[in-house]
């Protein structure tokens, strides 16, 4: 059960209706995490205009959704994993591509270094070693794209803590969580 109202564009007002109807139309329907954080419509905005800034963002839409995929199943959040996983789908992920994101793993080395630098921001909680970032630079990556990565690291810990912290019902096809050791 979740522990917080989930507000729709028929009972929303003002800046949260406004920005309902814009999720509405960009997938079609207003997923619950959106009807969660709805409640603030702050935190809407935020959340919202993250995903839209990030969306522009140098990094490709499949690498993206790996690296949510990755750190949903670190962070136990079912409801990221099933809309990531959906959405990578959407990217040209294969199947195959996002069970392995799942463990931080990829058989392709930039998105592997990508993957493993996410995560070990997460689990180290930012505190990197310069290793850290020279792996992800012999990788390919350069300073645009570091940046890129730990700000899609962010947005998807504000989303994970969201929908774990509400219990948000999950309104995607469910996924199995493997986190990795």
């Amino acid at each position: 059960m979740n522990r917080i109202n989930l507000i729709t564009s028929a009972t929303a007002s003002g800046a949260s209706k406004d920005l309902l109807d814009q999720i509405q139309g960009a997938f079609g329907t207003v997923p619950a995490m959106f009807q969660a954080v709805a409640n603030s419509p702050v935190a809407l905005q935020s959340m919202w205009g993250s995903f839209g800034a990030l969306a522009a963002g140098r990094l490709p839409a499949k690498l993206k959704e790996q690296l949510a995929v990755a750190i949903a199943d670190r962070n136990e959040c079912e409801y990221c994993l099933a809309a990531h996983t959906a959405l990578g789908r959407k990217a040209g992920a294969s199947v195959q591509e996002l069970s392995e994101a799942q463990t931080g793993r990829s058989g392709d080395p930039q998105t592997a270094a990508a993957l493993q630098f996410a995560l070990t921001l997460v689990e180290r909680r930012a505190q990197l070693d310069d290793a850290d970032f020279a792996a992800l630079r012999r990788a390919g990556f350069d300073e645009e794209e570091i940046v890129e990565i730990i700000a899609h690291v962010a947005l998807n810990l504000f989303t994970n803590y969201v929908n774990v912290a509400l219990r948000v019902p999950v309104d995607f096809p469910a996924v199995k969580l493997r986190k990795s050791a």
